[in-house]
Order: C-alpha cells, then structure tokens, then sequence
C-alpha cells in the first residue's frame, strides 16, 4: 500500500456512492463486492478501482488481500428495515448486518462503517443492530452509533440513516456531524437539462394519471385518510374518481375522521367504522347516502361497518421547488408516486441521481428501472464522505 494513502474496500457495494465519498476524501479503493450485476457494471464503469460480482454469504472470496486496510465500508440491504416497505422481521436479508460483522473480524481493518436506515433501530428489528455490536465489542473494539438527516448535511433530501462505527485504533472520537442549511430542488436541479440520463417523460395529456396530476398542487398528495391542505381527496377530483354530492362530501369527511377515532384494532392507525356509529352521526340520511357511496365506489363494506376504497396515502406526491425532495427511493421515477414541482410528470434518473448526491459525471448505463433502483439503494456520496472524515480522526489523519 502507498504511504501515507487511506485504504479500504467496501461490501454491498451497489453502484458506488458509499464508495464515492471515501474517494472524494483521497481515499484509495482495493476492493468492492456486490452480487447485483447492474451494480457492479455501473460501479466498474463510473467509480473505479476493483470490484467482484459475489454472493458475501459464501465470504470475500480474497479477504487475504486486504489483510492490513484502514477501512471496511458496507451498505447492506435496508429492505426488511425500511417502513417504506413491508418491514418483514424475518426477511432474509436482515442477517445481512450482522453478517458483515463476522466478515469485518476476518479481514481486520482498523475502521469498519456501517450504513442503513434509521427503521434497524426500532422495534423487535433492532436485534440485528445489537447482534453487529454485540459482535464486535467482546473482540474488543470500541462501537458507535449516530443518527444522520441528511438535510443537516446540506443536502436536498430528507433521509434519515444511521452510521455504526467499530474501530481498534485505541483513539478518542467524539462523533459531532456538521450542521449546515438544506438545499432545495430549485437549487440541486438547476440546469439539469443538457446532463446524461435526463429524458424526460411527460403524462400523457388527458389520461387519468395527467387528470390526478393537474389537480395536485406542490406540498400536495393524493390521500382520502388526511385532511388539510397538504392533501387532495379522491372526491376533489371528480372528472376521475365521480360526482359526489355536498352531503356525500359530508359522509367522506365524517368517515374519514371516524375511522382514525373510533379505533378497534392495537395496530395500524385507522379502522372502518360501524353501521351502527354511522347512523348514529347520520340519522335518517345513513341509508340513502352510504348506499349511494357504496354505489358509486367510494365505500366498501368491511365485516359490520364500511370503509373508504382507496385510502391513497402518498400517491402522486408533487415536490417544492423551495424544499428539500422527500427520501428518494426506487419509485423516483413514478408520477404516480412522486411529481416533479411544477411538470406532470415523474423524475428522471439524472435528477433522482442530483437529489441522491452523484455528480453528473457519473452515467448510468443499464435499464431505466434498474438505474432507478441502484440511486434509491445507494448510500449518497455526501453522507459517505461526512464517514470518511471520522475515519480519518480515527485513524489519526487529517
């Protein structure tokens, strides 16, 4: 190794923006290894440096080659921790961050960093967190914990992760993450036309999708389970979901108040309302307009009671201009997900790459959807390069 050169590799690679922080901080790459093959062809045509296609279930297939490093970086999957998905406790790729601790005590690095989402703390999920440091403390390294948003970072995203860190170094850290003002989208996307992977998709002009989208203002969603300003109820947008009276409006309203109130179940954060609690606020108009909803397809009978069709918490969601984007995930590219603040249409991977803090020198070269995936799945640069930092007070660089 070089002197005087920063070390390290990295497990769970993806495309590269773990990696792409230790770089920007001059530190030199001597592995990488994911078993995503999209990953890897992006990460060896944009990133640099060696990276191997491996299942790290079976191992680092050469762990005796980076014997001595000062650093082991891994993102394992978030998938199974993510509130944004089905937050399965027993998905099989939870066992994921512990296993990068075992890993971590084969290779012997002086640093190991761990990044995922802030949901592998919470609840009965947090049993692989304390299985990674319940690890590496009786091998006698020092553990450590932080929580990051990464609009304290500067960035244009609110994304909460965390950061385990694990080092043998014998030095003091006291971990304090900069503060600095969040960006916006009108800053982080401005001209972003002329950049490779911008192509974009306007909803087709008078489909349903373009209809929704027309009606939702920036800072809105479509949700029929909030009220105020932020959302826009189904029954707002007639031309698509139907005509509804004024006293059928009232039913909706009452409906959806109800339902958050008059709770039945110790989870989830509504339930349908009762026959009987609805003729009781409604009187001798219960029959007449709940049937005429239930017609109509805005209610559902479930077992004695009815309940909205449709509950739409989180679709079509048009983004500020002014603010920072919402966590930019897999489906960035969706209208029906995610709006561009003044378009009727979706993000482009370009500006999905933007928000997630790849510079735009970085191309994307496999399927539009894969592409989308691996910026939703990548560690941002930025936060990487804020690790890379610590890594250097822990090792005793500057």
């Amino acid at each position: 190794m070089r002197t005087g050169t920063l070390t390290f590799a990295s497990l769970f690679s993806g495309c590269g923006g773990f990696d792409l922080g230790f770089v920007a901080k001059g530190f030199r790459p001597c592995g990488a290894y994911d078993h995503d093959n999209d990953a890897v062809e992006n990460f060896a045509a944009n990133v640099g440096g060696p990276i191997r296609r491996v299942d790290l279930n079976n191992g680092v297939p050469d762990e005796h080659s980076l014997m001595g490093l000062d650093t082991l970086i891994a993102g394992p999957p978030c998938q199974g921790f993510s509130t944004a998905g089905k937050r399965l406790l027993h998905d099989e790729r939870n066992h994921l961050v512990p296993l990068t601790a075992r890993l971590a005590l084969r290779i012997n690095p002086k640093v190991l960093v761990l990044e995922n989402v802030s949901g592998v703390l919470a609840g009965d999920h947090a049993r692989y967190w304390r299985e990674l440091d319940g690890t590496m403390r009786p091998a006698g390294w020092r553990t450590h914990t932080i929580r990051c948003q990464a609009t304290e970072l500067g960035m244009a995203q609110l994304r909460s992760r965390v950061l385990f860190f694990a080092w043998r170094t014998g030095r003091d850290m006291e971990f304090v993450l900069p503060k600095l003002p969040p960006s916006n989208l009108r800053t982080v996307l401005a001209r972003v036309s002329s950049q490779s992977n911008h192509d974009p998709q306007q909803l087709r002009t008078g489909s349903i999708e373009w209809r929704i989208a027309r009606r939702i203002k920036a800072g809105q969603k479509l949700c029929n389970v909030r009220g105020g300003s932020k959302s826009v109820a189904a029954w707002e947008i007639p031309e698509v979901f139907g005509h509804v009276s004024e006293n059928e409006r009232t039913v909706l309203e009452l409906l959806r108040r109800l339902r958050r109130q008059d709770r039945q179940r110790d989870r989830g954060d509504a339930d349908p309302v009762s026959l009987v609690r609805l003729r009781a606020a409604l009187g001798g108009r219960f029959h007449r307009l709940v049937n005429s909803l239930l017609t109509k397809g805005y209610l559902k009978r479930a077992g004695d009671g009815v309940d909205l069709v449709g509950t739409f918490n989180g679709k079509f969601r048009r983004l500020s201009w002014d603010k920072p984007s919402c966590a930019v995930d897999t489906r960035f590219g969706s209208p029906r997900y995610f709006l561009h603040p003044s378009k009727n249409r979706g993000f482009t991977v370009r500006e999905a790459a933007r928000i997630q803090g790849f510079d735009d020198n970085y191309v994307f070269q496999c399927n539009k959807q894969a592409q989308y995936r691996l910026i939703g799945n990548a560690v941002p640069p930025p936060l990487a390069a804020v690790a890379a930092e610590f890594v250097k007070g822990l090792v005793g660089r500057t």
